[in-house]
């Protein structure tokens, strides 16, 4: 579903004046942090649309056209930063007219509200109360630019929600619940019952800069299998989820030693699902994990996450050889989710992943 942000004008893009009226080019002057934040919004996948009660300031105390050039001149420069609004929302009417096409009113969001938008997954950006009603009365979130919130943080809040996922899996063998941050905010917690393989998911959280919630109750009374192989599932699934449509991202990842071990991982988040692995233990359990269950777990996830993996290892150690490859993957995680917050181009010449 489409996502969309509503932006206020007057004291959210642009300064409101003491008397109100922006009635001459002089008057026109820039919410401190306004273009770049709405320039870092660009790409990140919403419909950005200004949404506004005034386009004389509500009042006809002037005429529209002394207006409109001020109007015009914000909207030039805005595009000079490469910013542009997907639509303009402007009502005309007065306050003593009470209709609900005015904020907080939601008359005028209408073709916003036919199901297509995912509301619940939208925002309403503003500086005033009536803008925090009009995303309740959206079913949207809002955010108030003020002294304690500047449009740094507008933006930070934003895209903190953006790369986030929570996969819920209930199947006969295993009972799973993963929560999933890219971008390594909230608190990290693993329990599937083996203490081996929760060891190898926190390098996940160590050495990939993502936060991850794991919970799993298994089968572990028959054996280690379901639960190591749903567990990669559902991380797969959650990578897949939290990436979206990847935009902006390096797409490709890195090679380690540890100690006497060293590991390979190249990984390509393009799509398509294949697991090339070269590694050899040699003791049929590492920890209480079976050994031939780690290429299992990351067959997997691979599946569900629809990448390409190429994992090579060697070594003497079996816990060194195992935990060099979850280092190694979560490195080359690390780098192949990395997004460039100036280009939220696609990473293919073919257009999609």
């Amino acid at each position: 579903m489409k996502k969309v942000i509503f932006v206020d004008r007057d004291g959210t893009i642009i300064v409101e004046p003491e008397d109100e009226q922006i009635d001459s080019l002089e008057k026109l002057e820039f919410v401190p942090g306004a273009i770049s934040g709405l320039k870092a919004l660009m790409g990140l996948g919403y419909e950005i649309v200004m949404a506004s009660n005034q386009d004389g300031l509500g009042t006809p105390s002037f005429p529209e056209s002394d207006f409109w050039p001020a109007h015009r001149k914000m909207l030039r420069t805005l595009e000079g930063e490469d910013v542009r609004f997907d639509a303009f929302l402007i009502d005309r009417s007065r306050p003593e007219d009470g209709l609900d096409t005015r904020k907080p009113g939601i008359g005028m969001f209408g073709s916003y509200l036919d199901g297509s938008y995912d509301m619940a997954s939208s925002f309403v950006i503003g500086d005033r109360e009536s803008d925090l009603q009009l995303a309740d009365n959206l079913g949207a979130r809002g955010i108030l630019i003020g002294k304690d919130c500047g449009w740094a943080d507008a933006v930070e809040l934003i895209r903190s929600t953006e790369r986030c996922a929570e996969i819920t899996r209930q199947t006969s063998e295993t009972d799973i619940y993963i929560r999933l941050d890219i971008d390594g905010r909230g608190v990290s917690e693993i329990d599937t019952g083996l203490k081996f393989f929760d060891h190898m998911l926190f390098q996940l959280v160590h050495h990939g800069g993502i936060a991850l919630s794991v919970r799993c109750k298994g089968d572990l009374d028959v054996d280690e299998h379901h639960t190591v192989e749903d567990v990669g599932i559902a991380l797969g699934e959650a990578l897949r989820k939290a990436l979206g449509d990847k935009r902006g991202i390096e797409r490709y990842g890195f090679c380690l030693p540890m100690d006497e071990s060293c590991a390979a991982v190249l990984l390509d988040f393009g799509g398509r699902s294949e697991l090339v692995w070269d590694v050899r233990f040699s003791r049929e359990y590492v920890g209480d994990v079976p050994a031939e269950m780690f290429k299992h777990f990351f067959k997997s996830l691979c599946n569900a996450a629809s990448c390409n993996l190429n994992i090579k290892a060697e070594g003497e150690n079996n816990h060194h050889i195992a935990e060099s490859v979850f280092k190694a993957f979560a490195r080359a995680l690390k780098q192949a989710v990395r997004r460039d917050v100036f280009s939220y181009a696609l990473p293919s010449s073919k257009g999609t992943l």
